[in-house]
């Protein structure tokens, strides 16, 4: 099973851009996403909190994970290295989109830690805590809760009308919110990232040791 894991927090990524880059990699690899899951779940609430979260994966062993980046898993360096953990023992094979390198038990020590200290580094530095969201990004909108079905629906080739229809919400604001966010695009995986060779080297060599 291919699964892709959404979780938004305000100072990274929105839902629809992680959508958008996790859609565009399982198209240039081949790969059918069988399952979302968008996690709204607040960043502040610690693993052991995430009961849905944790039940969900330990009911999918050995499937295919599809996460925009590491911060997605938690934010908490504590939890991400119990998330690691468990994931790997239960055979997942985890995709991190962005850094272009996939994890599994087979995976060197040394990308594991570098996925690991990336987080530790931009955790580490409160600006880019408050500045986080990239260029462009959009603020949360009531329709983001709404967000897969309007994916499913355009993937549907439904109208815009029958989406609203369906969601009973405004046309005309439903229009605005599917051009804003580009969710055609999104819908469709238009953007096929070009991975660099030596991903899992880039990665390594992030890491930083104390003088």
């Amino acid at each position: 099973m291919v699964i892709a894991y959404i979780r938004p927090d305000k100072h990274f990524d929105a839902v629809h851009e992680q959508l958008q880059h996790i859609n565009s990699y399982a198209m240039a690899n081949n790969l059918t996403i069988d399952d979302e899951f968008i996690d709204y779940t607040s960043q502040n609430k610690r693993l052991s909190e995430r009961e849905e979260v944790t039940s969900y994966f330990q009911s999918k062993p050995k499937s295919t994970l599809l996460i925009y980046d590491v911060w997605v898993l938690s934010t908490d360096m504590e939890d991400i290295v119990q998330m690691f953990s468990c994931l790997l023992r239960n055979e997942f094979s985890v995709h991190f989109i962005k850094q272009s390198v996939t994890i599994t038990q087979a995976s060197s020590v040394m990308l594991v830690l570098g996925l690991i200290d990336q987080l530790r580094q931009v955790l580490q530095n409160e600006l880019k805590r408050v500045i986080g969201r990239p260029k462009g990004s959009k603020s949360s909108s009531k329709f983001d809760i709404y967000i897969s079905e309007i994916i499913s629906y355009i993937r549907e080739k439904k109208s815009v009308s029958e989406m609203a229809r369906l969601l009973g919400v405004s046309r005309s604001s439903l229009k605005d919110y599917i051009e804003s966010r580009e969710l055609k695009q999104v819908a469709f995986g238009s953007l096929l990232p070009k991975a660099p060779k030596d991903a899992e080297e880039q990665v390594i060599n992030t890491i930083v040791c104390p003088n």
